[in-house]
């Protein structure tokens, strides 16, 4: 029987052979898979559904925590300054600074789905948090926003998405997991999770949010991996 080879799998084929194809100068085999990469991203962007909901896992599918991979950039576990908040800002009517209990007192949601890798491997948790669009409709985005910026306080870690992406209701700007707090290993206090993106464009440890008229890069996205990112 013939193997299936899914978007997912081809995209860690992409991401992988670039890293080892990586170089300055121009090289057939690493332009072929930028252009694959853009076509890709096309691709993607044509297939998004914002409507289409990533089904919810069966609490009994759930990762026992402890083998739920932990993932920074800084050399040691990243913890939250004193007197975090959020910046919001770009184009949107009411950019502000909000703290964990004005997020918090937003109206809540909470979903159960399973988390994808580009590495390959995936895992089940519960997240509770407030939906991105609804603080999106609290700051009054402007109609000409097309893309968000996430940034984070991980050795300046960040990412940039696509509205659509961002917008999805199974987007969330998470404050908890598991029914407990975010901890530190995860992102606290803080971080993006959505169904909908791989697992790098989640960021962690996350300190402010930007509605952009223009597309921005990522800290691995400037690196050669795929900006669109969905699953």
């Amino acid at each position: 029987m013939a193997k299936v080879i899914t978007r997912r799998k081809l995209l860690v084929g992409f991401a992988a052979a670039s890293l080892l194809a990586g170089c300055d100068a121009p090289h057939p085999v690493s332009l072929f898979l930028k252009r694959m990469l853009r076509f890709n991203e096309r691709f993607e962007g044509f297939i998004f559904s914002p409507s289409r909901l990533a089904p919810e896992s069966p609490e009994k599918d759930l990762t026992p925590e402890r083998a739920f991979p932990r993932y920074f950039i800084a050399d040691t576990m990243p913890f939250p300054p004193v007197g975090w908040t959020l910046k919001v800002g770009g184009m949107v009517a009411r950019p502000g600074v909000f703290t964990l209990d004005q997020l918090k007192a937003m109206p809540q949601a909470a979903m159960r789905v399973r988390h994808h890798c580009v590495e390959g491997w995936s895992a089940v948790a519960a997240w509770n948090g407030l939906r991105l669009s609804d603080l999106a409709r609290a700051v009054g985005i402007d109609p000409r926003v097309r893309y968000v910026e996430f940034r984070s306080f991980d050795a300046n870690y960040w990412s940039s998405w696509d509205l659509g992406s961002a917008l999805h209701p199974q987007t969330l700007l998470a404050y908890g997991m598991n029914g407990h707090d975010l901890r530190p290993d995860h992102g606290a206090p803080l971080r993006v999770y959505s169904a909908v993106k791989l697992g790098y464009k989640n960021v962690k440890y996350l300190t402010e949010v930007n509605f952009l008229p223009n597309r921005t890069g990522g800290y691995w996205e400037d690196q050669g991996y795929d900006w669109f990112a969905g699953v």
